[in-house]
């Protein structure tokens, strides 16, 4: 066996910078790797030797990929190809519309962690309707109650948890709650920043569908990209047009639909209750999931497997369940076979909250625009203070200017919007992610919001799959549901929960 580390990721100013003290050379670009990867099918030479040939004659290599990705249709191929962005100054918005490529990583400036200032993106848009001035004159009076809020929040959370309190390296945890609390009456026009990974296949279908996005932001943003891009590595990023199928798909179904049913009428203020609702499951769905656990540990089909199970009684069908979940810590991801069951979910989230649910990308997420008719997630800690006026105040004035803007410039109102407003959401996720999101959004540790969404989500897949989900719940009470299950502690603690 031969193993050798290919490449690695390096910081661009480093690349600069040993490109000064060299001569001049072609061969510092990710398409050598893409190119002699592509070979390894077809060419019996050693990897490291390919990859030595691409470097050798990188305009060779260059038309190489040009031909494998784009004639032969081996995507794939360029998937060897990984940039990394900073992407600084862009709004909270912008962000939701980056975050929905799955296959990418990214690490974002947290409101949770850090204090907002009064940095905010103002919409090209918003400038040219001659909507200026109410546009900052709002995102002002939002960020002066943000304050406002968070020095009021501070010392409530530090009175109320007087244990934390007592301990100086605790503080922060407590300052983070006034945080996250405060947030939810800023702008979605908030400027933030983020660090993302991707390889050259999706930044090309990030590329290409952001060139159908009306958002000027994402025109910019998109531009950009593109230009450091190509500049690096300009043979494997090709198709970067808009397309009428983004553009257009969206709106032409609806226009449709709207004809064969009539107008959509949106449902005002939704109850707590109906906040979250389990449309759909996968009926039977304990029994396929230990059919499907049962395929991979023996010899018979499918249909043998899920026939011998729902012979099976209760007891003895939980009992293989116990055998398949034994020996899982409150680290580890349940088995494959877990993905065989689904769960379907219509959510009414806030900004907030779906800011985090977005980030859970090995789920199907879909959702609609930003409704001001489903009302807001007002924090509980807003009210205790005695600040609910000043916060719906606040709703009031943003949501009259919302509707005010929406008629000069339509979706790009939304930008006004805060992070306490609604949407509806519809969200797919297999019983293996549901037991990820649980794990780590129904945690003590986690935002409040997220948190009750998570445990709502988790109580209806329970009653739909009992065995599917028995060891379902947070990372701190995972050692009380194992003993529950099994009669005794798992062997690993989670660190917090150690003494």
């Amino acid at each position: 066996m031969k193993v050798l580390l290919a490449g690695y990721n390096i910081d661009r100013e480093v690349i600069e910078d040993l490109k000064k003290h060299s001569p001049p050379r072609l061969d510092i670009t990710p398409e050598t790797l893409s190119a002699s990867y592509a070979r390894i099918s077809r060419d019996p030479r050693p990897v490291d030797e390919l990859r030595r040939t691409a470097r050798e004659e990188v305009e060779k290599a260059r038309r190489s990929n040009q031909n494998i990705i784009f004639k032969m249709g081996h995507h794939s191929v360029a998937e060897h190809a990984v940039f990394n962005f900073d992407i600084i100054g862009i709004s909270r918005l912008a962000i939701e519309e980056i975050e929905k490529f799955r296959l990418c990583s990214y690490t974002e400036k947290s409101q949770r962690y850090i204090t907002l200032k009064d940095d905010f993106v103002l919409p090209e848009e918003i400038v040219k309707a001659g909507k200026q001035d109410i546009f900052v004159e709002t995102i002002t009076a939002q960020n002066f109650l943000y304050r406002e809020l968070y020095e009021k929040l501070r010392p409530y959370f530090f009175e109320m948890n007087p244990e934390l309190a007592g301990n100086p390296k605790k503080h922060s945890i407590l300052e983070g709650w006034a945080k996250e609390d405060a947030r939810y009456v800023v702008s979605l026009a908030t400027e933030g920043q983020l660090g993302m990974t991707i390889n050259a296949r999706n930044l090309e279908f990030l590329i290409r569908r952001f060139a159908s996005k009306k958002l000027a932001e994402l025109q910019e943003l998109d531009a950009r990209i593109y230009e450091l891009a190509k500049e690096v590595a300009p043979s494997i990023i090709l198709f970067t047009e808009s397309s009428d199928y983004d553009a257009k798909t969206y709106g032409e179904f609806g226009e449709e639909a709207a004809k064969l049913m009539g107008a959509f009428f949106r449902k005002e203020k939704v109850p707590a209750s109906e906040t979250v609702r389990l449309v759909d499951c996968t009926r039977g769905g304990d029994d396929k999931l230990l059919a499907s656990i049962l395929h991979t540990t023996s010899s018979l089909s499918y249909e043998q497997c899920l026939a011998k199970i729902k012979a099976l009684k209760p007891r003895q069908k939980r009992q293989l369940v116990k055998a398949a979940l034994r020996r899982m810590e409150f680290y580890d991801f349940p088995l494959r076979e877990f993905e065989y069951v689904n769960f379907t979910y219509d959510i009414v989230l806030s900004a907030s909250c779906f800011a985090q649910l977005k980030r859970h990308r090995m789920a199907t997420l879909t959702c609609q625009d930003y409704n001001p008719g489903l009302g807001v997630t007002m924090p509980p800690s807003i009210k205790e203070i005695g600040a609910k006026r000043e916060f719906m105040d606040m709703i009031e004035r943003t949501n009259d200017v919302y509707f005010r803007l929406k008629n000069h410039v339509g979706r790009v109102a939304d930008y006004i919007l805060t992070n306490s407003h609604r949407r509806r959401a519809l969200l797919k996720v297999s019983a293996r992610e549901l037991y990820h999101i649980s794990r780590l959004r129904e945690d003590a540790t986690a935002q409040w919001d997220i948190r009750e969404l998570s445990a709502k989500m988790s109580a209806l897949a329970k009653k739909a799959m009992p065995l599917a989900c028995l060891l379902l719940g947070g990372k701190d009470k995972y050692p009380n549901i194992y003993k529950k299950a099994f009669g005794r502690s798992p062997k690993m603690l989670p660190p917090d929960l150690k003494q």
